[in-house]
């Protein structure tokens, strides 16, 4: 089973408090030991930044890159009259 909860401060500890419904359903006691798996939101700066450096080229060169062989001959066409 897998829930969500927040971590609060609890003296100079953090704690979590359990839905009763969880509680109920588990069978759980006061002092009761339960095993808890921590996992932790990874930040954005891991998602978004992995690449940060490793490209030469930037997002609006890679778009305009992959655009080129979407545009039909009309396309260009008008782009070029756009240019001018």
């Amino acid at each position: 089973m897998e829930i969500n909860v927040k971590a609060k401060k609890w003296g100079s500890s953090i704690g979590f408090i359990l839905p009763k419904p969880v509680v109920a359903e588990r069978g759980i006691k006061e002092n009761d030991e339960i095993t808890i798996e921590v996992k932790q939101r990874p930040k954005a700066g891991v998602l978004w930044g992995f690449g940060k450096g490793k490209f030469k080229k930037t997002a609006q060169e890679i778009k305009d890159e992959l655009r080129k062989g979407w545009l039909s001959p009309s396309d260009v066409e008008r782009e070029k009259r756009w240019k001018k």
